[in-house]
């Protein structure tokens, strides 16, 4: 690897290039807050257009020039790609520029890094990053003799790199063997969930537009908050009361990016199962974004890759405080159901209106049974209080409970032998 002076701040050229031909081109404006969620000082920008990339830099000769001039003349320790490169890209660029060269996707898995806090959110980060690096590996030893075959002229850098590859492939294996422990627990805790008979709900939505302090506002939590990328990268679950006396699991998850890279998508697949076992989904949107229509498709590509496209969706449009003349309100479809929130969580308005939608939407599923619990099943009663909402109660000289509850009709099987 390079020698870098060491420092509080890296301090990074940013080269963003224009295709005629991309219309999946990354958001330059989201790749410096990108940069700056990654705590690096962008001390130069550079742009240009192309046709098309160069396969051997990326960039053209004229543009990698340019690159090298300005390295000189900031003595930056990093160039950041607003792209993906391949692994030969990167290395030939790190060659001709000497100093580290970061892809679009290097970058978020910096900023995953910095934010894992729980052991599985670090796991994941680990197995996402050595993914990576198992395609640029090479990178590392290009200053060794390479092995050419023939008696005396084996040199050291193909054992080396055959170990580190090894050691590499060693490590991933102990990773996933020790999230697949991690997802069992998870799964145990998502069926103890359903046996508890509450449904959850999940805050989905692109990265930086609310979801966390949402959640804190509804469920009076200090989750992590934060005006940066990817400010949550752990899910957070926690029990909430309705208006109507009900409760729910509400589950704050992950932001989404533009282009999420695949493999990040794979290593979180049992973060974001939380989202795709969901039963409504609150997908938050910034109201004073101007891409947001953009942002809300990009999201629900990434839901539809991890099969959570299917599930009912509540658009919560936060940050209206942003907005000149827009209150809080609630907003139907054409079929009397409701499909938009506008709120602000920051200023706590319109989370009233909210929770009532949400009662509104998983109510819809619900019905009134009545039952009788024999007076030697008390915990029968004392679950059908914990989860439905008891409307009456009656009591026969024999003990027997008479209960007529309100509850959800997926809910009704674990009690169908005590109806009436």
């Amino acid at each position: 690897m390079f020698e870098r002076p060491q420092s509080d701040r890296e301090r990074a050229i940013l080269v963003h290039i224009q295709f005629k031909h991309d219309p999946q081109a990354a958001d330059f404006v989201e790749f410096q807050e990108l940069t700056r969620s990654a705590d690096v000082e962008a001390v130069l920008l550079i742009t240009g257009r192309r046709q098309n990339p160069d396969a051997g830099h990326f960039v053209g000769k004229g543009k990698l020039d340019d690159i090298a001039h300005c390295l000189a003349q900031t003595e930056a320790d990093v160039v950041l790609f607003n792209h993906s490169l391949t692994p030969a890209q990167e290395r030939n660029l790190e060659r001709q520029l000497h100093c580290r060269v970061l892809d679009r996707t290097g970058l978020i898995l910096a900023i995953f890094a910095q934010r894992a806090r729980s052991f599985e959110g670090k796991l994941q980060v680990e197995l996402a990053q050595l993914q990576h690096l198992s395609t640029r590996l090479v990178r590392g030893w290009t200053h060794l003799e390479r092995q050419k075959g023939g008696i005396g002229l084996r040199g050291p850098g193909e054992t080396q790199l055959e170990t580190d590859r090894r050691l590499l492939g060693d490590r991933i294996k102990q990773i996933l063997k020790r999230l697949d422990k991690v997802r069992q627990q998870r799964e145990q805790s998502r069926k103890a969930r359903q046996k508890a008979l509450l449904p959850t709900v999940s805050l989905v939505g692109y990265t930086n537009a609310g979801k966390s302090t949402l959640f804190n506002q509804l469920t009076q939590s200090i989750v992590y908050a934060a005006d940066q990328l990817f400010a949550t990268l752990d899910p957070t679950l926690r029990r909430l009361s309705l208006p109507n006396k009900s409760q729910m699991i509400l589950a704050d998850t992950v932001g989404f990016i533009q282009n999420l890279p695949h493999d990040l998508v794979a290593a979180f697949k049992s973060t974001l199962d939380e989202t795709a076992q969901a039963r409504l989904l609150l997908h938050v949107v910034d109201a004073h974004d101007n891409e947001r229509l953009l942002r809300i498709n990009q999201v629900n590509q990434v839901l539809k890759e991890i099969g959570a496209d299917g599930l009912q969706q509540i658009l919560v449009y936060n940050k209206i405080d942003l907005l000149p003349d827009t209150p809080p309100r609630v907003e139907y479809d054409s079929q009397g159901q409701i499909n938009k929130v506008w709120l602000s969580a920051s200023e706590n308005l319109g989370l009233d209106l909210l929770q009532q939608a949400v009662s509104q939407v998983l109510q819809q599923a619900v019905q009134t049974y009545r039952f009788k619990i024999p007076v030697n099943q008390g915990q029968v009663r004392a679950k059908l209080y914990e989860i439905a909402v008891i409307m009456e109660e009656q009591f026969n000289e024999a003990g027997d409970c008479f209960l007529t509850v309100s509850m959800e009709t997926h809910a009704f099987k674990a009690f169908a032998d005590y109806a009436i």
